[in-house]
């Protein structure tokens, strides 16, 4: 299993103690060190909505002019920003033997989905 995201984001916090918590082994891929592909962020996308794989709610976002954000309006134009802003993905996301799992954290859907 493979958590995706930064590490000094409290969600992904949230998400990696969960796991500790819970005796579920993974490996950590920091995309801020490590980079994500687009086809990473395609693969993404088709499973969770490109709209929800980017966050709107951060600083990463929010620090965009308005024409800069309208500019994004279709699942190409967010992976090419995603790419060169990995921190506006949302995190974490969970891989299970090379799938998408789970996005964000919420203990209740981790515990069903995770056991």
């Amino acid at each position: 299993m493979t958590v995706y995201g930064i590490p000094n984001c409290n969600t992904v916090k949230k998400a990696l103690d969960w796991l500790k918590e819970n005796q579920i082994a993974y490996e950590f891929h920091d995309f801020k060190k490590k980079g994500i592909s687009a086809e990473k962020l395609s693969d993404w996308s088709g499973k969770f909505g490109w709209e929800t794989v980017l966050n709107r709610k951060g600083l990463t976002w929010k620090k965009l002019s308005k024409e800069e954000q309208t500019a994004i309006q279709d699942q190409a134009a967010a992976i090419q920003y995603l790419i060169n802003n990995t921190s506006a993905i949302k995190r974490p996301i969970i891989e299970k033997d090379g799938q998408a799992i789970l996005i964000g954290f919420d203990a209740d859907n981790y515990a069903q989905t995770l056991g």
